[in-house]
């Protein structure tokens, strides 16, 4: 008892401290913005390793947006007077620098609004102040998105310098300001509350920095980001704050790093991963990259232990985590009972907790399990292979390509690589060059073990889109583009040959249109790398 009393003590001092680090950390910001200093000396003050700020790169990029006419399906009744009035202000703009962005703009947004807003959030995170816009990093770190965005700087600048965004900027400061002492409260609560749990304690002076930057322009969607060491998320101006996606953010910036230390001893997990493969609901970025994967399922664990529901809810919340493809949630769920009740930060702890982990049992509890369907609106032929829900058994009417397509998706998502290969080979003999069996036939090799025939099959998908344009010929899909980019990065990657790997991560997140999962793990290459699993870690399946 004593010694519990003393443990219990000791925590409390440790969060008294912690608070007021915490407070000070977040409240900094908040004392400089008062002072009105130009934006530009604003990036020379010392940076804070947590905070909530506006970023008036944001601005300028947003205000450039909406002057090229991008449109964020956003419901216009939902945007104050000032949005809109924003908004036509830019649509209203003419000038040489205008004309030069609307043009740069149309070259370079993507199919999808989300993807062109993504990209563009990706260069104002990355992009120096106004009004220059100048990248203040080497190239070679510049994160892939702002790379895809060439030449920006100076249409930006050149805009900028014509809109005469430097005192349209000081007309709103203010209501970006008001927004940050909106979101500064309940970010530090939430900030203290995860930090305190983990036991962490992250110095200002770090060199990783986790920022909240607000800005009313993007809308109700977050965009979260991290380049190396430095995570960023940028939200909107919404009654209800996305407080579950900044925690989610926030616990990937403290575990992270302690994730990647201890990968080697959550190997032993790696089994788990073939079951949680065959989830449709689970990102492709996730199913052959076990360190992501286990990182992933120990935030969304520990989130759970910080949302103290009831346990009906609690239940209901794991087992949904599990039907989705995210099987080690129960586990880790589990052993942090163990953690509770220690002394040590999590950054300390995790080699016990993946210690208490029993492998053989949860595999055989796996293999009863049911996992969720995916969205009936997934179009098969469109999102990475390795994601597609089973097939519905295909009508008799149904064409035969398609048919055998399906069927080889399906037996990829079941991993069975032979069975798969079968039904793209059968499409291939038919017509050699359809590029969704070749890519189909790709995957499958891969799966069999047989990486030269897997190259060269991806090689052939990319060398189609590099081919010139000719009245016959054949294009691949953005998704078969970018996940053989990934591919092969990983190929490279497990080869030991980084700088080429970089390169086919980079080429993956310049294909437009390319889907979310595929520009997740180009960017989780580029960040981290690719190691491949253990090749003797089996998953249970004895009887």
């Amino acid at each position: 008892m004593r010694q519990l009393t003393m443990m219990n003590s000791h925590r409390r001092l440790w969060t008294i401290a912690l608070s007021a680090l915490i407070c000070t950390s977040l409240s900094a910001p908040a004392a400089e913005s008062q002072k009105k200093t130009p934006e530009v000396k604003r990036s020379t003050e010392p940076s804070h390793a947590i905070s909530v700020d506006v970023r008036p790169q944001l601005f300028a990029t947003l205000c450039a947006l909406d002057a090229a006419g991008f449109e964020s399906n956003l419901n216009a009744a939902t945007q104050s007077p000032g949005r809109t009035q924003l908004r036509q202000r830019m649509l209203a703009m003419q000038g040489p620098a205008t004309e030069a962005l609307r043009k740069y703009y149309q070259e370079h947004a993507l199919g999808d609004s989300g993807a062109t807003l993504s990209r563009f959030v990706s260069f104002a995170l990355a992009a120096g102040p106004p009004p220059k816009f100048a990248f203040e990093i080497n190239r070679d770190s510049l994160p892939p998105d702002a790379l895809a965005l060439e030449g920006f700087n100076e249409v930006l600048a050149n805009f900028y310098k014509e809109a005469q965004l430097d005192q349209l900027w000081q007309r709103y400061q203010p209501d970006y300001e008001r927004g940050v002492e909106f979101y500064r409260v309940p970010v530090a609560e939430l900030v203290l509350t995860a930090t305190t749990y983990l036991r962490e304690i992250v110095q200002s002076s770090s060199p990783r920095t986790f920022a909240v930057y607000v800005d009313p322009l993007v809308g109700g969607k977050t965009n979260f980001r991290n380049f190396g060491d430095h995570y960023a998320l940028v939200v909107g101006m919404n009654p209800d704050l996305p407080l579950d996606d900044i925690r989610h953010a926030y616990l990937h910036f403290l575990l992270d790093a302690t994730a990647i230390r201890y990968r080697t001893q959550a190997t032993k997990a790696t089994p788990l991963l073939a079951y949680a493969g065959s989830a449709p609901r689970l990102p492709a970025s996730l199913r052959d990259d076990f360190q992501a994967f286990f990182d992933e399922c120990l935030v969304r664990a520990v989130e759970l232990r910080l949302r103290h529901l009831p346990p009906a809810n609690l239940s209901s919340e794991i087992d949904q985590a599990e039907k989705d493809g995210y099987v080690l949630v129960r586990a880790i769920y589990s052993g942090l009972s163990g953690f509770e009740k220690s002394e040590p930060a999590m950054s300390l702890y995790l080699p016990d907790l993946i210690k208490g982990i029993d492998v053989p049992s949860e595999a055989r509890r796996l293999r009863g399990v049911s996992f969720a369907d995916d969205s009936p609106a997934n179009d098969v032929a469109s999102v990475d292979t390795r994601t597609a829900a089973p097939a519905a058994r295909p009508s008799v009417s149904s064409d035969p390509v398609e048919v055998q397509l399906a069927e080889g998706q399906r037996q990829i998502s079941a991993r069975n690589g032979a069975a798969a290969a079968a039904s793209f080979q059968r499409v291939l003999a038919t017509d050699p060059d359809d590029l969704r069996a070749t890519y189909g036939l790709a995957v499958s090799s891969a799966l069999l073990g047989q990486p030269d025939r897997a190259r060269e099959l991806f090689a052939k998908v990319i060398a189609a889109a590099a081919a010139e344009t000719g009245a016959e010929q054949k294009r691949p899909d953005p998704s078969s583009l970018s996940w053989s980019h990934i591919y092969l990065g990983r190929m490279y990657d497990v080869e030991g040959n980084r700088d080429s790997a970089v390169a086919e991560y980079r080429a993956a997140l310049a294909v437009g249109d390319a889907p979310d999962s595929a520009r997740t793990a180009a960017q989780h290459g580029m960040d981290a790398g690719y190691q491949t699993p253990p090749r003797e870690a089996k998953p249970d399946v004895k009887p």
